[in-house]
């Protein structure tokens, strides 16, 4: 009979990332031998010998991620000693100075100072961050993307004129340094309006800003529904201009058809329905031009089990099916609600890199909170560019302060 441990584990492991778990894991040995308490050891020499032990290990996976950018770039992956530690690992675009960064974090949480807890997955996920932030800011960044809800304001709410995140972007745009939204909310109607109500702090600010010329003004885009609806800031107009679909989509993306678009949606929707009834919810089907979702009816709530169930089963039916392979799908829980797009942020990301002239991924970083391996549309963002995994609007301010500072 499996133990609770290893049933919880294959029911969950959609739920971890396998590179900061490998290194909590490294960072648990120091913890256990070195943050000691009530030893001999003061507890001032505990601390230093903690932070000086976790500074060591970081080191090392420096060193691990030079050598399999290095096997990237000859071809020779399967040699990466790191890679063959965590087999899920994704791309490396550029080397990442963590010990610089543990430094910087553990003055900010106290790391190497308890005694009682060890290294979290978000203290980890913390040093991650600015390391690559810190990587960035010095090797010539030329492109930030954000998701919308959790990221740049509360879920389901809109960025405010009072928001403390709006200076910060107006700062990158005065940087030259262009700001991408990559949110999955889906509008198809070309005036732009709704993405302006969501947005609107954000693009008055841009407009009635004095500290940015018009061509800064006009490095602020919004890339609606993952990868399917474009738009910029015009200075003419001032409002969002709505870009054509010819005028970006990538050379895969055209060979899409709307009748393998319409099924895509037509196999989600069935799949929701039946779900519905089988788990008995309170919940309504809404159905977009490339996008389906189940939410919750007025007074009613979709719990997490609930909405994990669907997005796993959504994707393995799209998964299966020879007209979804055709194309790129993401199936997403929302936090409250479960959507079904057509395309995935990787498309919307390197869409707009195509767009401003071949801007590379070790140029790029993408701001999101949702990295989990299913069921998290900033995921796959991953292929294409750097990345910082942020928790709340308050951790993507702290991310593009140290940015704009480093700089």
């Amino acid at each position: 009979m499996s133990s609770r441990y290893r049933v919880e584990y294959a029911l969950k492991s959609h739920r971890r990332d396998a590179f900061i778990e490998w290194i909590k894991t490294l960072l648990a040995v120091p913890f256990v031998l070195h943050a000691v308490h009530g030893s001999t050891i003061t507890g001032e020499e505990s601390g230093k010998e903690s932070r000086k032990r976790y500074a060591e290990i970081f080191s090392d996976i420096e060193r691990l991620i030079n050598d399999d950018i290095q096997a990237q770039k000859d071809g020779k992956l399967e040699l990466s000693r790191l890679r063959q530690l965590v087999p899920e690992l994704g791309l490396m675009f550029t080397p990442l100075p963590l010990e610089e960064a543990f430094y910087i974090e553990d003055k900010r949480r106290s790391i190497s100072e308890r005694r009682y807890v060890s290294p979290s997955f978000n203290d980890v996920r913390s040093i991650l961050v600015t390391a690559q932030v810190l990587e960035l800011a010095k090797s010539g960044l030329k492109l930030v993307t954000f998701d919308g809800d959790v990221t740049l304001y509360d879920d389901g709410e809109c960025i405010a004129a009072d928001s403390p995140l709006i200076g910060k972007l107006i700062g990158l745009l005065e940087n030259n340094i262009h700001v991408g939204i990559v949110t999955a909310a889906g509008y198809s109607e070309k005036s732009g309006k709704k993405y302006y109500i969501r947005l609107k702090g954000l693009i008055d600010a841009v407009r009635e800003t004095e500290r940015l010329t018009v061509a800064q003004k006009e490095m602020l885009y919004i890339m609606g529904g993952e990868s399917n609806f474009l738009f910029k800031y015009d200075t003419e107009s001032q409002r969002l201009k709505y870009i054509r679909h010819e005028d970006w989509l990538l050379p895969e993306m055209q060979s899409w058809t709307a009748e393998d678009m319409e099924k895509v949606l037509d196999i989600s929707e069935q799949c929701l329905s039946d779900l519905s009834e089988k788990l008995q919810l309170s919940a309504e089907i809404i159905r977009k031009e490339r996008a389906i979702g189940i939410v919750a009816k007025s007074g009613s709530k979709l719990i997490r089990e609930q909405l994990e169930e669907i997005v796993l089963s959504v994707q393995k039916k799209l998964e299966n099916d020879e007209v979804a392979q055709r194309l790129k799908f993401c199936a997403f829980n929302g936090g409250s609600d479960v959507w079904v797009d057509v395309g995935d942020k990787s498309l919307g990301v390197n869409s707009l890199q195509r767009f401003l002239g071949g801007i590379k991924p070790q140029e790029t970083l993408h701001v999101g909170d949702q990295f989990l391996s299913v069921g998290a549309n900033d995921f796959k963002a991953r292929l294409v560019s750097c990345t910082a995994w942020i928790a709340s609007p308050s951790e993507t301010e702290q991310c593009i302060s140290d940015l704009l500072e480093w700089i």
